[in-house]
């Protein structure tokens, strides 16, 4: 069965980290960075379409430089508002910058063990039990590819990871995996089959996507053939950028900014220079380098500042913008994970973001767990209710009711509590009774519940079932990619 989802409010929310001052010089140090260092493409073919149009391109140092105009052009060409269709209509999602969605996140190698809490490597059936948990979580709007099918072969692996998505979840999946133009087209061809052809997709993209850049000011030539690929096809196609600050980025976190903002924007502007018009979004998930130890942070206050400012750049650009939210650093559910992940969040709604990618990695993004992914879900619950701020229509003032009931009395036996007090919001996994009680039942904690609630809804929950062929026609589709990519390997 679906379920509904629940969004964030950011109609009422934004906190300008960088003002409009900051927004302007942040633009201008990008515009500088394009126009005088530039972006390496390792693609012959794009800088050769690239140079058609226009911009300079260096060959011998595979490198293109891109003007101002360019950049400027891209942003009127791009689509400020668009929808990421599901299988479920009911479940659709309008990306037009007054709601904000979570997804499960990705792309772990390692999933924490439900049962025996160690943990291990990620398997396909790893990744049907988040999508099938994250379709039963009114709270996860759209779907990473939460846990990696580690058991199929690499070269057709997202393609595998798809057909398990769309059959164990009506709704919208954003497949971050298929970064080469020949699982894009296979990724197309499955998307099409499930929304009922060609057409139908374009009109209902069930599917979108995104490339990664290599930072520092790097794009795969392969993985931007993908994004056309997308483009051509209807299906919406973004830019993430996850430079570490320190590492992959300079150790101040202004200059990280710059430097992923320079990134997103030579996306969107080689892809609206190729494909005019396509749906493409903004998309950033910076983090630190820890000091200590050379692995990344995921979870710092820099991190929190960057998803601000960035989400904020985004909507200055008038683009749906993907923010990464959540990813603790920490190893296991616990106080650590719920600091980080809250911070994280509503940094994500006051910046407002229109895609917080997502619920469910520990490790900074090693590690995925399925309670830590109810955990997210509890925290993006509470952001949800807290977004929706303070409703000042006459009869929530409540002034009748406490004229009613005047000085020394009580509420309880009112209409009006009995009518209006169930829009409180309740907890499901944090424990408000009695010590005795608590103490009597165990001394559980969230993580304790949560890990129940994994169990009920992984028994209980029965996803909208594919119509029917289609899951014939995916298995076929597949088997070609696979035949074809044998060969190509042979």
């Amino acid at each position: 069965m679906s379920v509904g989802i629940r969004s964030l409010d950011l109609a009422r929310w934004s906190h300008p980290v960088l003002g409009e001052a900051g927004v302007a010089t942040i633009h201008a140090a990008t515009l500088a960075v394009l126009g005088r260092t530039g972006i390496a493409v390792h693609s012959a073919r794009i800088r050769d379409a690239l140079r058609r149009a226009g911009m300079p391109v260096d060959e011998e140092l595979g490198r293109v430089r891109i003007p101002p105009e360019f950049v400027d052009a891209a942003l009127r060409a791009a689509p400020r508002a668009y929808t990421l269709a599901a299988r479920d209509p009911e479940l659709d999602l309008r990306l037009d910058g007054t709601r904000g969605f979570l997804s499960v996140d990705g792309s772990a190698a390692e999933v924490l063990d439900a049962e025996t809490g160690r943990r291990r490597p990620s398997m396909s059936a790893d990744l049907e039990a988040v999508t099938r948990l994250g379709d039963a979580l009114p709270e996860i709007g759209f779907l990473w590819q939460g846990a990696e099918a580690g058991d199929v072969p690499a070269a057709t692996r997202p393609l595998h990871e798809l057909r398990i998505q769309v059959t164990h979840s009506s709704k919208h999946v954003q497949l971050m995996t298929a970064v080469t133009p020949r699982v894009a087209e296979g990724a197309v061809a499955m998307a099409a089959a499930v929304a009922g052809g060609t057409d139908a997709l374009r009109a209902r993209p069930i599917l979108s996507t995104f490339q990664v850049s290599l930072s520092p000011l790097a794009f795969e030539g392969e993985a931007l053939e993908a994004a056309l690929v997308y483009a051509r096809a209807g299906v919406p196609a973004g830019f993430v950028v996850m430079p570490i600050t320190c590492a992959t980025a300079p150790a101040t976190p202004a200059g990280t900014v710059v430097q992923s903002n320079a990134e997103v924007l030579a996306g969107v502007t080689i892809l609206e220079t190729l494909v005019p018009g396509a749906p493409t979004f903004y998309g950033a998930c910076p983090t630190v380098m820890d000091l200590r130890t050379a692995l990344i942070t995921g979870g710092g206050p820099e991190d929190a500042l960057y998803q601000l400012a960035l989400a904020q750049l985004g909507r200055h650009y008038g683009l749906p913008t993907s923010i990464g939210t959540f990813a603790t650093g920490a190893k296991l559910p616990g106080w650590q994970a719920g600091l980080e992940n809250t911070l994280s969040g509503v940094a994500s709604l006051l910046g407002g973001a229109d895609m917080l990618s997502g619920a469910g990695l520990l490790h900074a993004a090693r590690v995925f767990s399925l309670e830590q992914l109810v955990l997210d879900a509890e925290i993006f619950g509470m952001l949800c209710r807290f977004s929706a701020g303070i409703d000042l229509d006459p009869d929530e003032l409540a002034i009748d009711v406490i004229d009613a009931v005047g000085p020394g009395g009580n509420f309880l036996a009112e209409d009006h509590t009995v009518q209006t007090m169930r829009r409180l919001w309740q907890p499901r996994f944090f424990d408000r009774g009695t010590w005795e009680a608590w103490d009597e039942a165990g001394r559980r904690d969230p993580a304790d519940r949560a890990r129940e609630l994994v169990r009920d809804r992984l028994a209980t929950h029965e996803p909208v079932p594919l119509p029917g062929g289609v899951a014939d026609e995916l298995d076929r589709i597949v088997a070609d990619f696979e035949r074809r990519a044998a060969v190509a390997a042979g």
